[in-house]
């Protein structure tokens, strides 16, 4: 089934966002997703038809400066700020969830703007799920010492530059989809990168970490050589400081080799499936 259209309207400027809705008929299960940067919803259509076929209807939304939710420059999160960014996804997740259960599979951007979601709204989630995430602080502090450019131009280093997007994924196939698609991997502007790192230091602040409900179960999944996992410590560190936080259901999976975009690796039907079986068993 093709993911049906809608909109959402955000809750803090009235901005009109892009929505996608894959149905089935009785679910058992709601997934909502957040992509990532400098992407958008429709990339996760193979994803979704895998929950589909197991029982879950899916929500997604085009973010504000993504998509079809670009409403000026691509990229831009207008006036508002990566925080309305954050604030959309929660709202949404409020606005489909319903008697059954909601997970939250959120990659990369759309990770770090979880990670700020379940601070305050984690009672709204049976369990979350987090994509080439990262420790932002961490990450931010390493990238400021790097010399070269900065931008998704910089997580390139250390991979071969057949197109400059080779640390997405080892599927080539995937990585040139990524590249002709006018949608994905565009020129953003100035203030776009560093807006993502603004939480930064509340994501690592063990007094803001203690408002995640301790009971919310948390998987982490990464490639081992996604360039924003340094190696997978930037994960495991993730994973214990919400351990630390209290939380007693956190599972940190590395995927041996694999890039930045885990759904889209050559391994993907692999991850697919650990991810729906942590799903089932959260039910």
């Amino acid at each position: 089934m093709s993911a049906q259209r809608s909109t959402f309207t955000s809750p803090v400027d009235d901005l009109e966002l892009a929505t996608y809705e894959w149905d089935v008929s009785d679910p058992r299960g709601v997934v909502q997703v957040a992509h990532g940067l400098a992407e958008h919803s429709a990339r996760y259509d193979r994803f979704a038809r895998a929950l589909n076929d197991a029982g879950y209807t899916v929500r997604a939304i085009d973010h504000r400066g993504h998509g079809a939710s670009i409403a000026g420059e691509p990229g831009d999160f207008g006036a508002p700020g990566f925080d309305a960014l954050i604030a959309d996804l929660a709202a949404y997740g409020a606005s489909v969830r319903g008697e059954l259960p909601l997970f939250l599979v959120a990659h990369s951007m759309g990770s770090f703007a979880a990670q700020s979601v379940i601070l305050t709204h984690s009672e709204q989630y049976a369990g979350v799920v987090l994509s080439g995430s990262t420790a932002l602080d961490l990450l931010a502090a390493g990238m400021a010492q790097a010399e070269g450019p900065v931008g998704l131009a910089a997580f390139n280093a250390g991979f071969e530059h057949r197109t400059g997007y080779e640390w997405l994924t080892r599927d080539e196939a995937e990585v040139d989809r990524y590249v002709a698609d006018p949608l994905c991997g565009f020129e953003l502007p100035d203030e776009t990168v560093p807006a993502l790192f603004g939480s930064a230091g509340t994501l690592a602040d063990p007094a803001a970490l203690a408002g995640v409900r301790h009971d919310l179960p948390l998987l982490i999944a990464s490639g081992s050589d996604d360039p924003l996992a340094g190696g997978g410590q930037l994960v495991e560190v993730l994973g214990q400081r919400y351990r630390d936080a209290g939380l007693v259901d956190v599972t940190v999976k590395l995927y041996d080799g694999a890039r930045h975009e885990i759904l889209n690796e050559i391994n993907r039907d692999e991850v697919t499936t650990d991810v729906l079986a942590w799903l089932d068993a959260h039910l």
